[in-house]
């Protein structure tokens, strides 16, 4: 799996959410609604998801290993942190 794309769709300037991302995978794969988040003390990266039932958030799509949710979160985190420090509009 080869992240091919990132778009940073939104930066929003306050509060926790800082921003929605969309990852492309091998040019073939989109996943639209990737948060980037303030959590206590560092960004990290939250999959999309939804309420349930019961109202218990679920992933709709999300890595399974460890290595890959780490590659994915620094990549993104990464492209953040070029949109913020560059030119790009909120």
């Amino acid at each position: 799996m080869t992240i091919t794309d990132i778009k940073i769709r939104k930066l929003i300037p306050e509060g926790r959410l800082r921003a929605i991302v969309s990852v492309t995978l091998d040019n073939e794969i989109a996943i639209h609604d990737i948060k980037v988040i303030e959590g206590t003390g560092r960004l990290f990266v939250a999959m999309p998801s939804r309420r349930d039932e019961s109202g218990a958030y679920r992933d709709i799509a999300h890595p399974i290993s460890f290595g890959a949710r780490a590659a994915i979160e620094q990549k993104i985190l990464s492209a953040y942190y070029s949109a913020v420090s560059g030119s790009m509009p909120s």
